[in-house]
C-alpha cells in the first residue's frame, strides 16, 4: 500500500511536468487558472469522497453488523438513490432562483446534516431509524450535481467543454476511490467498526461543509471584486 501511494505521487508529478511542457497537452493546466473551474473540480472531489465512501461503509454496516443479505443491503439504498433523480429535476429551478453556487452549497450542507444525524447509529439500529437520513444525503447530492456540472462547463470556452467535463468526471471518480480507501481503512478492524463508521460520518460532514464553504466564499469573493 505504501509503495502504491509513493508511486502514485511520483507519477502525478511526472504527469504535471509532462503536461506543462507538451505543445498540445491532454489536460491544459491553464484551465485551473479559472476560479470557478478549480472550485467546482474541488467540490466534485470532496463530495464524492464523502458520498461513495459512506456507501461503502453502510454496505458493510448493513451486512456485517445488522446481518442483512446482499440483496437486502442493495434494496436498503433504494430510497437514498431514488431521491437523487427527482431532486435533480428540481435543482435547475432552484439554481435559477438563488444561483448555482448557493444551490451547490445548499446541497452539500443538506448532505452534511444527513451525515451528522446518523452519528447515533449502533449495532442493531433499525433500518427505519437510518433510511430517512440516507435519503437526505441522496437528496443533497441530487441538488448539487446539476448546477455543479453546468457551472464547471460554463467557466471555460465552449471549445474546451469536452475536456472540462472529462476533468470533472475524473476528479469525481478519484474522490470515489479515495473515499472507499480512506473509510475502508477506518472500518477495517472488526472490533472497531462502529468507531470507524462514526469517524467516517464526521469526516464526510466536514468535507461536505468544506465544499459548501469553498464554493460559497470563492464565488462571493469573485463577485465582490
Amino acid at each position: 500500500v505504501i509503495v502504491g501511494f509513493v508511486a502514485s505521487a511520483v507519477l502525478a508529478l511526472l504527469f504535471v511536468w509532462q503536461e506543462r511542457r507538451a505543445p498540445q497537452p491532454m489536460l491544459p493546466l491553464s484551465l485551473f487558472t479559472h476560479r470557478l473551474f478549480a472550485l467546482t473540480s474541488l467540490v466534485g472531489l470532496l463530495v464524492n469522497v464523502a458520498f461513495y465512501g459512506l456507501i461503502f461503509v453502510f454496505s458493510l454496516y448493513f451486512q456485517r453488523v445488522n446481518g442483512l443479505s446482499p440483496l437486502s443491503t442493495g434494496l436498503a439504498f433504494l430510497p437514498m438513490m431514488g431521491a437523487v433523480l427527482p431532486v435533480n429535476l428540481v435543482a435547475a429551478r432552484v439554481s435559477e432562483r438563488v444561483g448555482a453556487p448557493a444551490t451547490i452549497a445548499a446541497g452539500a450542507v443538506l448532505s452534511a446534516l444527513g451525515c451528522l444525524a446518523l452519528l447515533g447509529i449502533g449495532p442493531g439500529t433499525s433500518y427505519w431509524a437510518i433510511g430517512a437520513q440516507l435519503t437526505i444525503i441522496g437528496a443533497g447530492l441530487g441538488l448539487l450535481v446539476p448546477p455543479l456540472t453546468s457551472t464547471l462547463l460554463g467557466s471555460v470556452e465552449k471549445s474546451r467543454s469536452g475536456i472540462a467535463a472529462g476533468v470533472l468526471n475524473a476528479t469525481r471518480q478519484t474522490g470515489s476511490v479515495l473515499g472507499v480507501a480512506l473509510f475502508g481503512s477506518l472500518v477495517g478492524q472488526a472490533d472497531a467498526f462502529m468507531a470507524g463508521a462514526h469517524a467516517a460520518l464526521i469526516i464526510s460532514a466536514s468535507l461536505l461543509l468544506a465544499a459548501a464553504a469553498a464554493i460559497w466564499r470563492g464565488t462571493s469573493n469573485r463577485a465582490s471584486h
